[in-house]
C-alpha cells in the first residue's frame, strides 16, 4: 500500500489546478479517496472528524449485499439445471452441484452487474466533470442493488436504460447523492416494470433464457410463490398449491425462482446483521416494516375472503422481495424518514401497503417496490408533522411551567 500511496502522490500534481490533467481532478479524487481515507477536514462551521466517510459507509452496504449476490448466482444455476431436467427437485446439493450451479450463475449474473456499474458510474463521472464537483459515492450501493432486484433474463440493454433513467432522473436532477427523493435502485426496477412489463413479470422470466431456447421449459414451472398465490385468487381456488412442491422452508433458504438477490432470506438476514452491527441501517425501520406487514396479514386472516387472505401472515415475509426491501431499500438513509417516530410510521406503512397491494390486486403480485417508492414521496410530510407535534408538546409543557 505504501508503494501505491507514493505513486498516487507522485502523479497527483498533474490532476490539480494548473496541472496537465486538471479537468480530470474529480475523477482522480474519486479513485484516491476510494483507496485511502482523505487527510483533509473542514476548516469552518460544525463538522465531524471520522474515518467513516461516505465511501466507507457505502462499502459496508456493498459487503452486506455480498451474501445475497453469491447465493443469487448459485440459485440461478440451480434453477437452470432444474429446468433443463439435469437436476431433480429433491436432489441433494452436493459440492459438485453447488460449484457447477454457482459457476453457471456467476457467468449469467456478472454481465448484469458490470453493465449496471459501467452505466451508472459513467454517468456519475460525466456529471461530476461537467459540474466540477467530486464524484458522488452513492452509486457504489445502487450499482449492486439494481442487478439484485432484476430477473436473470433481463436484457443487458434494458439494464443500461433503467440504470441511466435512475441515475439521471432519480438522482442528478435532484442534485446528486444525498438529495434524491426516491431510491434509485427501485426507480430502475420501476422503469423496467412499467416500460417493459413482460421482461420482469410472469412465470417464465425467472428461468434462464438458454433453457427456454432449448425448448424444454414446458416441463418446468418457473412460477414464484407470489405468482402461485395470485393465481389462486384469479382462479378462485379454495386452497393454495405451490409450484414444484416448494414451501416456507424453501422460500427461507431461497432455492426458488425469483429476482437474483431476493430469494434467500438467510443471506438477506446476514446482510441485516452486518448493517445493524455497523450502525449503517436503522433497526426501527426494519422492525416496523416487518410488524406492518405481519399486522396487515393478520387483518386479512380475520377477513378470510379467499385462499390468499387465509394464508399465514408470516408467509408474506418469506415471499417475493419483502424482506430484501425491508433490509436494503426501506433503510436508505437518504430517502427514509429522519425522525425516530417518523421511522416507525414510515416502516409500518411500507409493510402494510406492500401486503395490501399483494392481496387486493392480483395483477401486481409483489407490492414492495411501489410501497417503498410511495412512502419515499410521503417522508417529508411524515417528518413535518412529527416535528410539529413535538413542537406543540414542548410549547405546552413550557406554558404549564410558566403558569405554575
Amino acid at each position: 500500500m505504501k508503494v501505491l500511496r507514493r505513486y498516487i502522490d507522485r502523479i497527483k500534481p498533474g490532476f490539480e489546478k494548473g496541472g496537465k490533467f486538471e479537468k480530470l481532478h474529480s475523477t482522480f479524487d474519486a479513485f484516491e479517496t476510494f483507496l485511502f481515507v482523505p487527510n483533509t477536514v473542514t476548516r469552518s462551521g460544525s463538522h465531524i472528524r471520522d474515518v467513516n466517510d461516505m465511501k466507507r459507509t457505502m462499502t459496508v452496504v456493498v459487503i452486506a449485499l455480498i451474501p445475497a449476490l453469491l447465493f443469487g448466482m448459485f440459485n440461478v444455476g440451480l434453477q437452470h439445471f432444474r429446468a433443463a431436467g439435469e437436476v431433480a427437485m429433491d436432489a441433494p446439493c452436493t459440492w459438485s452441484l453447488i460449484w457447477q450451479a454457482f459457476w453457471y450463475g456467476f457467468l449469467r449474473v456478472l454481465p448484469i452487474v458490470i453493465v449496471s456499474y459501467v452505466t451508472g458510474l459513467g454517468i456519475e463521472f460525466i456529471f461530476a466533470q461537467i459540474r466540477g464537483h467530486e464524484v458522488n459515492e452513492g452509486f457504489l450501493v445502487s450499482g449492486m442493488l439494481i442487478p439484485l432486484v432484476m430477473p436473470v433474463d433481463v436484457p443487458l440493454w434494458m439494464v443500461a436504460a433503467a440504470t441511466a433513467f435512475a441515475v439521471i432522473l432519480g438522482k442528478e436532477v435532484f442534485g446528486g447523492t444525498g438529495m434524491n427523493a426516491f431510491n434509485p435502485a427501485l426507480l430502475a426496477r420501476a422503469f423496467v416494470f412499467f416500460a417493459y412489463t413482460p421482461h420482469i413479470s410472469g412465470d417464465k422470466v425467472w428461468v434462464d433464457g438458454m433453457t427456454k431456447g432449448a425448448g424444454i421449459i414446458d416441463s418446468f414451472s418457473g412460477a414464484t410463490p407470489l405468482t402461485d398465490a395470485t393465481n389462486a385468487v384469479v382462479e378462485k381456488a379454495s386452497s393454495l398449491m405451490w409450484s414444484n412442491g416448494t414451501g416456507p422452508w424453501d422460500w427461507f433458504v431461497g432455492t426458488i425462482p425469483g429476482s437474483i438477490g431476493e430469494t434467500s432470506k438467510i443471506a438477506i438476514l446476514l446482510g441485516a446483521v452486518i448493517l445493524l452491527w455497523t450502525g449503517v441501517a436503522n433497526w426501527r425501520i426494519m422492525l416496523s416494516v416487518v410488524l406492518g406487514g405481519l399486522g396487515m396479514g393478520l387483518v386479512f386472516n380475520l377477513i378470510g375472503a379467499d385462499a390468499y387472505m387465509e394464508m399465514p401472515a408470516y408467509y408474506h415475509l418469506l415471499m417475493g422481495g419483502f424482506l430484501f426491501g425491508a433490509v436494503f431499500m426501506a433503510t436508505d438513509p437518504v430517502t427514509a424518514s429522519q425522525t425516530n417516530t417518523g421511522k416507525w410510521i414510515y416502516g409500518a406503512l411500507i409493510g402494510a401497503i406492500a401486503v395490501l397491494t399483494r392481496v387486493v390486486n392480483p395483477g401486481y403480485p409483489e407490492g414492495m417496490m411501489l410501497s417503498i417508492l410511495f412512502m419515499n414521496a410521503l417522508v417529508p410530510l411524515i417528518d413535518h408533522y412529527v416535528v410539529q407535534v413535538s413542537i406543540r408538546r414542548r410549547n405546552k409543557r413550557l406554558t404549564l411551567t410558566i403558569t405554575e
